[in-house]
């Protein structure tokens, strides 16, 4: 095993067995469990090195995002229990200060160490705690609204923040904009490639300080007409230094010790590999960015043959949808490949744009071109939606636009955790104005339901919520046998008597599997109600269940509750859905039992429910046995 305690005294020889021993440790357990490969790879010599300079029981070290936080956690006491990463009950694959005292502050969302950072900073100073403060962020969370916000922010509070920018020229796609193309001008320039050398020169003198800092001023000015993006860091009050190569151990612990006293705000600018040290992932690290299981000997993915997800359905029907609508436009957040449109951009470039994690700005830069007649679609995953909800209300549904909203990852996520479950989205959207909601139970469902909406032009804030599931289906059959449907009816796809279960989306096939002799209904449109449908329900049933994945609080069951208070219409009602917790990670189906949404739960509840309600008919009623 191990740990930060071996560190301190350690060779660079040291280290680079080290780094061999924990890349190996990586594979093993990510081609076991699944989980974010490429960027952890990336990262392990420079994560020795900073922390053989900078203790994290003394110092405050914040991860941005965390996603690449694989090596600290193996550093930090955890690698025996490494192996149960992303597991249910086992460690997280994010940094959470529930699992330990050195995970500083926990994310799961770009952009957010730097302010996280200040805040500490500030705090620590307030209380007389001197502590060095280091940010690891990467440069895809660099374009970031609340990064640059928060860079902004740190001469004026006097900050000493360490800044290491991690630079493999992706964040989880292909970076983008101007200031990711002036990072990749510079990692290629001849100026580059010179300060390398320099600065390991300087390293090998014996006066490494004085050396490394005169150097390092020498080429301060050749290394500003190669990219203004450097300009702006020292333009904010920081001193900056680099590129260096973030996989030159010597290299990284010289200038970390140099800077560990440093009173002033300074960026180190490291240049790393993306899945460095396992050739599969160095040569596709968009795929393995978050892997599923694989073949740790060919780096061959562990997966279903002819299964589709919701995403590549979702991308393939707007993709035929658009080659036909000239006014259908995708945009999304860094997202191409998660989000299925990696074929759209291909195939129809002048009407697809990434933004890079810039959530707020692709719902206003969607308002803009609805403001002039385009039909935009924005594919984003339901958590990163929540970051924009201010444009959505402000930007789009205050000005009555036309926008469709794709949101992705709707519902449990499973195995990245609470972070990133999709279970907000229902509640949020419910309290725009105006707004529509649609939630379709089935691959087919998802081509109708997107289809529907684009040829019968249903207009204002429109979301379509899917999962992150998998389903076997061939898309040329779904797409054929596709129709047009009245999106805002409710399908009634069983008859009983007395219970109706009302299923939101894809819960629709764990109900039918609880076989409960019950109405199931498809609730298609989560707002606005059915009511016509509704009504009929509540007439001819005693009792009401309605079960969703998201939360119950301000969900789709309290809109069903509300309707029936409003027009005296007393009925019981039991509400299923996402308690008032936070989900931790597992797998989807070990989640959905959790918060009791699997199969035997549904039908456990609703029997019991209707026990007590009704004394003994859910004797006579609850329960179907096949």
């Amino acid at each position: 095993m191990l740990t930060i305690d071996q560190l301190k005294d350690a060779k660079v020889e040291d280290l680079e067995r080290f780094a061999d021993l924990i890349r190996k440790r990586i594979i093993e357990v990510v081609s076991q469990n699944g989980g974010h490969l490429a960027s952890n790879l990336g990262v392990v010599e420079l994560t020795l090195a900073l922390y053989k300079v900078f203790d994290p029981r003394q110092d405050v070290i914040v991860w941005d995002t965390s996603h690449q936080c694989y090596t600290h956690k193996l550093l930090t006491y955890r690698w025996n229990e490494f192996s149960t990463l992303r597991k249910f009950g086992g460690i997280s694959g994010f940094n959470t200060t529930k699992e330990s005292p050195l995970d500083r502050f926990g994310a799961g969302h770009a952009g957010t160490a730097v302010a996280a950072a200040l805040g500490i900073e500030k705090g620590l100073n307030l209380l007389g705690q001197k502590k060095n403060v280091v940010v690891v962020l990467g440069d895809g969370a660099l374009t970031n609204g609340e990064t640059l916000e928060s860079l902004n922010q740190l001469k004026s509070l006097n900050s000493k923040l360490k800044i290491v920018l991690n630079d493999n020229g992706m964040s989880i796609s292909q970076n983008v904009g101007a200031l990711s193309e002036a990072f990749a001008k510079l990692r290629t320039s001849q100026a580059y490639l010179t300060f390398k050398n320099l600065v390991k020169k300087a390293l090998s003198i014996s006066s490494l300080g004085k050396n490394l800092e005169e150097e390092l001023k020498r080429l301060r000015e050749s290394l500003k007409q190669f990219i203004q993006g450097v300009d702006f860091f020292e333009a904010l009050g920081l001193k900056h230094i680099g590129p260096v190569d973030g996989h030159d151990l010597r290299l990284l612990v010289g200038i970390f010790e140099r800077i560990r006293d440093y009173d002033y705000p300074v960026v180190v600018h490291v240049v790393t590999q993306k899945g460095r040290g396992y050739k599969p992932a160095e040569e596709n690290c968009v795929f393995f960015h978050s892997s599923p299981k694989f073949d740790p000997e060919s780096g061959e993915p562990v997966l279903k043959e002819g299964w589709l997800s919701y995403s590549e359905v979702f991308g393939e029907t707007l993709l035929r949808l658009a080659q036909t609508d000239e006014k259908l436009f995708a945009i999304t957040a860094a997202m191409p490949d998660g989000t299925g449109l990696r074929k759209f951009s291909e195939s129809l470039p002048d009407r697809f744009v990434d933004l890079g994690i810039t959530e707020q700005s692709c719902v206003t830069f969607a308002a803009g071109l609805a403001s002039v007649g385009m039909r935009p679609v924005v594919a984003i995953y339901s958590t990163f939606l929540q970051r924009a909800y201010d444009q959505i209300v402000h930007d789009v549904a205050l000005q009555d636009l036309n926008v469709i909203f794709a949101v992705d990852r709707a519902g449990l996520v499973g195995e990245d955790g609470p972070t990133h479950h999709g279970v907000f989205d229902i509640a949020l959207f419910r309290t725009v104005p105006n707004s529509k909601i649609f939630a379709p139970r089935s691959l087919q469902d998802l081509v109708n339901v997107l289809r529907s909406v684009v040829e019968m032009n249903v207009n204002g804030t429109v979301a379509i919520r899917y999962p992150k599931q998998t389903e076997a289906g061939i898309f040329e059959e779904l797409w054929n046998q596709s129709k047009l449907i009245d999106p805002f009816q409710w399908e009634i796809i069983k008859e009983g008597k007395d219970v109706a279960v009302l299923a939101v989306g894809t819960m629709v096939q764990n109900v039918l599997s609880a076989n409960l002799n019950a109405t199931v209904v498809h609730v298609r449109c989560v707002k606005p109600l059915d009511e016509k449908t509704l009504l009929r329900i509540a007439e001819t049933h005693e009792s009401i269940v309605t079960v969703e994945e998201g939360v119950i609080n301000g969900g789709f069951g309290e809109s069903v509750l509300n309707f029936l208070n409003d027009r005296g219409l007393v009925k019981k009602v039991l509400l299923m859905g996402i308690e008032d917790d936070f989900v931790p990670h597992g797998s989807r189906e070990e989640l959905l039992k959790l918060q009791k949404l699997d199969p035997e739960s549904i039908r456990d509840r609703v029997v019991l429910f209707l026990r007590k309600e009704v004394g003994t008919y859910g004797d006579q009623v609850g329960m179907r046995r096949s």
